[in-house]
């Protein structure tokens, strides 16, 4: 089995500075003799070229030894997804007569860059050309999107096409027959298998224990940013995304000007008690005075070490989301806890849907399949502590077995 590369998305906030540290990031890992690919999947002002002073397009451009950098095309990405999609659903349009746009009428829909950022990853995060893929990627809710989209996907495809008139495909001659059951036709089922594979090769990579998240966070920002950090920490966590490390960006220097040594007392603080709360490598970048141009210019933080290669990820598994059971003990109940780091009790929504579990974080949603035993179960209480929020599941008697 061929190795495929490890991939680091590089997110944060808006104007955290994770273009910089996306160029540094990749720089360290092909110096390391590991071979990179940069992809810039949010620049839609070339901020990534000029820093390079390089112009970028959809082909991987060499840099230097060792290390390359390409750029998302998300009209060219749409409409080579749509045309795979409209070539699947010609048989639909023949039987509705229907003339099915030709490519060039195709224009990029709402959306459409966290499509082509989720096709890329398939493609380069497969590719055993590459050693490491460092992903300038776009601010956290965007990212969380792009990453939630093949799990909503395939939920949508399973409420139109369920398994059970899936598995019922080789009786559909004798159900038409006999009992009068309308089938799909044999088309549908193959378009069917075809989105599953799509959405499976998406989640290859988003999904493998070598691709995680490194943030960025801007210290000059002050606390709001800092609230805004937890939550979208939760809000990864909530889609089974962990965080590598977190990169505070622009801490200024100690002084005798009373405001700059005021501001670097706060930002100091700060980064005391981001060091505190959170259980990932909390590293520091300096500010640089200025943005720098090219990979050779002093002003990229490479020299310091910071973002050695060494912290760039080898294995880190996606995190679990467990059953305890305690019927046993005088609390009779199970427990699925789900590690939500970062969470606030006051942002948290949970509400039960037949065998699904609707859970929200602040602005970040996702419904997730209750585990077999504990669709038997009523809910009967969550309680937030430490990151984790415990959901208790009393059994229902009239569905637990005896």
């Amino acid at each position: 089995m061929p190795a495929v590369p490890r991939v680091v998305l590089v997110s944060g906030g808006g104007g955290s500075g994770r273009t910089t540290v996306a160029a540094a990031t990749a720089r360290l890992a092909a110096e390391s003799g590991q071979r990179t690919l940069l992809l810039a999947a949010d620049d839609p002002h070339r901020t990534l070229d000029r820093l390079l002073d390089a112009g970028l397009g959809p082909r991987p451009t060499q840099l230097r030894p060792g290390l390359f950098a390409a750029r998302l095309d998300p009209q060219t990405a749409f409409r080579d997804a749509a045309g795979r999609l409209l070539t699947r659903a010609k048989t639909l349009f023949d039987l509705l007569g229907v003339e099915p746009l030709d490519r060039d009428e195709i224009s990029a829909l709402p959306g459409a860059v966290h499509l082509a950022l989720l096709d890329a990853l398939r493609t380069h995060g497969t590719d055993p050309d590459w050693d490491a893929v460092v992903v300038d990627a776009p601010p956290v809710p965007d990212l969380v999107a792009a990453l939630a989209l093949p799990e909503q996907l395939d939920g949508y495809l399973a409420r139109l096409l369920p398994e059970q008139r899936q598995a019922a495909r080789a009786l559909r001659p004798v159900l038409a027959a006999f009992a009068g059951v309308p089938m799909p036709a044999d088309w549908l089922f193959e378009a069917r298998a075809w989105a599953a594979a799509e959405l499976d090769g998406i989640r290859a990579v988003t999904d493998a224990p070598g691709t995680t998240v490194r943030l960025v966070a801007d210290a000059a920002a002050g606390p709001q940013a800092a609230a805004a950090l937890r939550t979208a920490r939760a809000g990864l966590a909530l889609h089974g995304r962990r965080v590598e490390s977190l990169i505070v960006n622009r801490l200024l220097p100690d002084g005798a000007d009373p405001f700059l040594a005021s501001l670097h007392q706060a930002q100091q603080r700060q980064l005391a008690a981001l060091r505190l709360e959170w259980d990932v490598p909390v590293t520091e970048l300096p500010h640089l005075g200025r943005e720098p141009r090219g990979l050779e210019d002093p002003a990229l933080p490479t020299g310091s070490g910071a973002l050695r290669p060494a912290q760039l990820p080898g294995s880190t598994p996606v995190a679990d989301w467990p059953v305890e059971d305690l019927l046993d003990t005088p609390e009779g109940v199970l427990v699925w806890r789900i590690p939500l780091p970062g969470a606030d009790r006051g942002d948290l929504d949970l509400v039960r849907r037949g065998d699904e579990l609707a859970l929200g974080v602040g602005p970040y949603r996702r419904t997730v399949p209750l585990p077999s035993a504990l669709r038997r179960c009523t809910v009967s209480g969550a309680a937030l502590r430490e990151g984790v929020l415990a959901v208790r599941f009393t059994p229902d008697p009239q569905l637990w077995p005896r």
